[in-house]
């Protein structure tokens, strides 16, 4: 089995490996070798290493790694790249690829199972051992992520079933978010698995705005997470170190006099005895003087000692990063007497070769790297950057877009030599691949930094000027509609129609169709010009095309959900579905009988839902994605329950609540998976049971308002009304969000306080009731299930306050919909 530490680890940061000098730590390893065997046992565990550069992160986790090694463990290390360049989830690939290269073709299919297909789509070298995985079937981006994400999970887990799996992700400072999204995730699903995480960050680098912040701030919400803070050593172990380093016994006052220098960082210490070592001090009280103010000092100090051409070419190699491989050296600099350079570099333990890779090198510490770049003048910064960028063109080749992050990166460096063009370009294809790694946050910020490096203002709407600037702008929208709120997803519609405007002027009608089909929000989401924009790209291609059939689909969605259209949108989704059939295209025609569902049960027409809803069940085959599958029993226990027929709900509830407590069921969707059975358990009067569910919904989605109702009046039919206060509370925030879900939330606060007052007999906040009910009718893209609840809470107004005349008003109105079942207790 694959075992890449430590002979694939970065040395730790005294310079050492993992046979050589390690000392003190006795607290720290106690607490680490404790969530090892808590691990062994199976409770997976995770753990931080914190700690200023060269204070011996790296070694520490070395020193557990050899540990779990001798009870048979598999280690995994990866790190994360200083400064930019380096694809999504870097760390990540890093720690998986030496597996998948060593792992036998049926080792990989057994841990991978049917997560292969997403992680061979970021990891290449799985279709090298595995060339027939099926393809990936279409997912919205929070679908994609999520597959990805469950996929990578499971195959640790799977991974670590015959023997312990440590994965080391180093210099978490530094790491993208995706890579720790991907963290966050993990870290969930590990619990019952001989799966440990441990990572490694400078904390002195981690401020409150800090990508890595925050995923502390959810890590230590976890019972099996620790952060271990790293000091400097006693003065002791200093003593102990430099003498079992460097043989040299220090007087007691040296001793305090280079610990008090050092504050026992092993890092500085480790370049203190080479100090004495090779430049010949003895160890005396006039030592002292010569002693260098800080490590960066004592590592120039060493630098010093090499010949200028080695400086020379180090310089130009910590440009190129923290790795770096002797081609690109070779392209760069003078290749006569190369190796000889490096043998000198080696020689002093500034680089290191990595084991396996025959020609390539790295840093011994990445503070060496940071030492020599900071020297260079921003000139020849740019000139490096400039040289570098058309070398590593030059040696990519045919193959540059998959080394698209490091040539942006350069190339971006290097503007103001070579100008924006190829930084632009790059940036481009960086985004994409990032979309197409679900890594949505990296997307953004290159699709960002390639629109200011175009000069084009996101704050104007007109249309994009030529090819590039719209495929930044339709990048852009792609990456926005998958990491902004709701109330914000207009900025992201904005960019995309630019993008748009420019594809349908200039004839490009894929790229148009592109853009107009993309689901850049759910339906029911209100933006203007989303119908339009539709209508436009159906007028560009033929009546009953594939494509207008996959058009036509997302725009009886919209026309019956935000615009309100209901015979538009059944016509619309009428010729979808004709289209769809036609050419057997299974995905298309189980979104159209979900839109077909969603606007039938909105318009009241209930059965219609149902059947639309059955027809897509029948049709499943499994390997559709999560939401089609939640929809169809979403609406058929919604509409059995509208109708009256309680028992028959149930049973499609039941289905839909296992889906949502499986493991593999996106997050999102498990709040909305719980609501049927927990009306159902209130219809019931099984309070227990309303209140186990809703608990188990509000934990991943505190403000829903589908939730929060019933669970406000389970606690006032119970008798907590402080408790009913506190869900209140939640449920008048969600009110005040702006956003799509705003006159939802705001029907069901008119409910829930009306209904509170006939409870208790307290008329208290009906005003709010009210209010909120007359302005979710007052609503342009009011639907008419949302109305019936605004005007159910204005008929319970209506009786509160004994006003017959209002009550007379809405009588006509609840008389042509008797029978229907109102969601209240």
């Amino acid at each position: 089995m694959v075992d890449n530490g430590p002979q694939m680890d970065r040395t730790g940061p005294d310079g050492q490996r993992s046979g050589d000098v390690f000392v003190g730590r006795q607290r720290e390893m106690d607490e680490l070798t404790n969530a090892l065997e808590g691990t062994i046992s199976g409770q997976g565990q995770l753990a931080m290493l914190a700690g200023e550069p060269g204070i011996g992160k790296t070694r520490t986790a070395t020193e557990l790694a050899n540990r779990a090694r001798s009870q048979g463990a598999n280690v995994m290390w990866g790190w994360c790249y200083e400064g930019e360049g380096a694809p999504p989830y870097w760390p990540w690939i890093q720690s998986i690829r030496s597996y998948v290269r060593e792992a036998t073709p049926d080792q990989l299919e057994s841990e991978m199972g049917n997560g292969a297909s997403d992680i061979a789509a970021l990891l290449p070298e799985v279709h090298e051992k595995l060339p027939v995985l099926p393809p990936l079937p279409p997912l919205d981006p929070g679908e994609a992520r999520f597959r990805l994400f469950d996929s990578l999970a499971t195959f640790f887990k799977n991974a670590s079933a015959s023997s312990l799996l440590l994965i080391v992700l180093e210099d978490l400072h530094w790491s993208d978010r995706s890579s720790l999204m991907l963290w966050e995730f993990i870290s969930k699903e590990i619990s019952t698995s001989k799966v440990m995480l441990l990572g490694t960050y400078r904390d002195i680098e981690v401020g409150r705005r800090h990508p890595l912040s925050q995923t502390l701030g959810t890590l230590i919400r976890e019972p099996n997470f620790r952060r271990v803070a790293l000091g400097g050593l006693s003065q002791q172990d200093a003593g102990r170190f430099v003498e079992q380093s460097g043989g040299v016994t220090l007087t007691a006052s040296n001793l305090e006099l280079i610990h008090n220098r050092t504050e026992g960082n092993p890092l500085f210490l480790n370049e203190l005895v080479r100090l004495l070592s090779e430049e010949g001090m003895e160890a005396t009280d006039s030592w002292a003087t010569s002693l260098p103010e800080g490590v960066k000092d004592a590592i120039g100090r060493r630098l010093d000692r090499l010949s200028e051409r080695c400086n020379e070419t180090l310089t130009i190699a910590s440009v190129i990063g923290r790795e770096f491989i002797l081609d690109q050296l070779k392209l760069l600099s003078d290749q006569f007497g190369l190796l000889e350079v490096l043998d000198e570099a080696l020689a002093s333990r500034v680089i290191e070769e990595i084991p396996q890779l025959v020609g390539h090198y790295q840093f011994t510490h990445a503070l060496i790297q940071e030492t020599l770049a900071e020297e260079l003048s921003t000139t020849r910064r740019v000139r490096l950057h400039a040289r570098i960028a058309a070398m590593l063109e030059e040696m990519y080749g045919d193959d540059t877009e998959s080394h698209a992050a490091e040539l942006a990166y350069h190339f971006a460096e290097a503007e103001a030599m070579l100008g924006t063009g190829k930084s632009v370009n790059y940036t481009l294809q960086a985004g994409e691949q990032a979309l197409a790694s679900s890594a949505y946050e990296d997307a953004l910020t290159h699709f960002e930094r390639g629109l200011v490096a175009r000069d084009i203002d996101l704050s104007r709407q007109e249309p994009a000027t030529d090819e590039e600037s719209a495929a930044l702008l339709f990048g852009l929208a792609r990456a926005q509609s998958a990491t902004l709120e709701g109330n914000q997803l207009g900025q992201a519609f904005t960019n995309l129609n630019r993008a748009f405007e420019f594809y349908a002027s200039a004839g490009n009608i894929a790229q148009a169709v592109s853009a107009a089909e993309f689901p850049i929000a759910s339906p029911a989401y209100v933006m203007p010009g989303v119908a339009e924009l539709m209508a436009r790209a159906l007028a560009m291609v033929p009546d009953d095309s594939h494509e207008a059939g996959r058009l036509l689909s997302r725009y009886g969605g919209i026309l019956g959900v935000a615009e309100g259209d209901y015979e538009g949108a059944q016509e619309a989704l009428g010729r979808a579905l004709i289209i769809a059939k036609r050419e057997g295209d299974l995905p298309l025609e189980l979104q159209t009988l979900h839109y077909a569902a969603d606007v039938s049960g909105r318009h009241l027409h209930f059965q219609e839902s149902i059947d639309y809803s059955l027809q897509s069940i029948e049709l499943a085959t499994g390997d559709e994605n999560s939401f089609s599958g939640f929809a169809s029993r979403w609406w058929t226990s919604i509409g059995l329950v509208r109708m009256g027929d309680f028992a028959a709900a149930r049973s499609h509830a039941l289905v839909l609540r296992d889906q949502a407590e499986r493991r593999s069921t996106p997050r999102l969707l498990v709040g909305n998976g719980l609501v049927p059975i927990t009306y159902l358990s209130c219809i019931d009067g099984n309070w227990k049971a309303g209140q186990e569910y809703s608990d188990r919904g509000l934990e991943v989605s505190p403000l829903n308002p589908q939730l929060l109702l019933p669970r406000i009046l389970l606690e006032y039919q119970t008798g907590e009304d402080a408790q009913g206060e506190v869900y209140l509370e939640r449920l008048l925030e969600a009110m005040r969000r702006a956003g799509p879900d705003q006159s939802f939330a705001s029907v069901r606060v008119s409910l829930a306080i009306t209904a509170i007052a006939r409870i208790t007999g307290v008329p208290d906040r009906l005003e709010i009731a009210k209010t909120a009910a007359k302005t979710a009718l007052a609503s342009r893209s009011v639907t008419p299930v949302v109305a019936m609840y605004a005007k159910t809470g204005l008929a319970l107004l209506a009786v509160q306050q004994a006003d017959q005349s209002a009550a007379a008003e809405h009588y006509p109105y609840f008389h042509s919909h008797r029978g229907t079942t109102i969601w209240t207790i």
